[in-house]
């Protein structure tokens, strides 16, 4: 089991420059990342943050595109035709910076109900699956009623009308474990085969596995019997400093 460090919610103390870095310090040799720019970057933005996981000899395994913002309630761009432009122009940028640094997983945040498209966000995650040199990863969210994927059978079933082969399942077990799914029923076909990447935090709290009632410890031993090679992302708010939150991993 590979694991990597989201160094959009740890390592916050620090820099977003120095993050990279930290997380390979403390023996992890993959990051992954929110969008991690206000909007569209201009090139000086988007080299600040290539030569920052470069230098630090990281891989970069997942990246977000533009999402929006977050803490004002927005979950993605795709689904509206005034943000297309915006969308694609993101796209385009992680595309670049996912062919510099071999990143081969992207998250695309649907955007919520209100005031979406269906047309308009189908065209846009076909648009993705085109352009990205890699995979399309569909996230289901919790604490968000406006957002349209709640559970994995939401992504699935809209990877399934994309109709392309290059979009998958980003299986997060907090998210899905507090919007009641089966998290065993992620490890079982035709889910499992259809996952992209892995995510994990405990419930409630969204703390490190171990700290809730979600039993992700043990989940991911059974993910581990699956023969599952990808990456399981760490995207959790730790209780304590980051370095501090990583006894949970095994071989640490």
């Amino acid at each position: 089991m590979r694991y990597d460090v989201n160094i959009s919610i740890l390592f916050t103390e620090l820099e977003q420059q120095r993050r990279p870095a930290a997380a390979v310090a403390a023996g992890f040799t993959g990051v992954e990342s929110w969008w991690p720019f206000a909007g569209v970057p201009g090139d000086r933005e988007v080299e600040r943050f290539v030569t920052a996981v470069a230098d630090a000899g990281a891989t970069l395994v997942s990246l977000n595109v533009p999402h929006g913002d977050l803490a004002a309630g927005e979950r993605g761009l795709a689904a509206f035709p005034s943000r297309t432009a915006e969308f694609r122009d993101g796209v385009d940028v992680a595309a670049a910076i996912g062919e510099r640094l071999g990143c081969r997983l992207f998250n695309v945040l649907p955007g919520n109900r209100t005031g979406a498209s269906r047309d308009v966000l189908l065209d846009n995650l076909a648009y993705a699956a085109r352009r990205l040199p890699g995979t399309v990863l569909l996230e289901p969210l919790s604490g968000a009623p406006d957002y349209p994927l709640s559970r994995a059978a939401d992504a699935l079933a809209l990877a399934g009308e994309v109709g392309a082969a290059e979009v998958a399942l980003l299986a997060d077990v907090y998210h899905l474990g507090v919007n009641g799914d089966d998290l065993d029923a992620l490890l079982t076909p035709p889910v499992f085969e259809r996952i992209g990447h892995v995510q994990v935090a405990d419930a409630p709290g969204r703390h490190e596995p171990g700290t809730g009632s979600l039993g992700v410890t043990s989940w991911l031993r059974r993910l581990a019997a699956t023969g599952y090679d990808g990456w399981v992302g760490l995207e959790y708010v730790p209780t304590g400093s980051t370095s501090d939150s990583f006894g949970w991993v095994p071989g640490r």
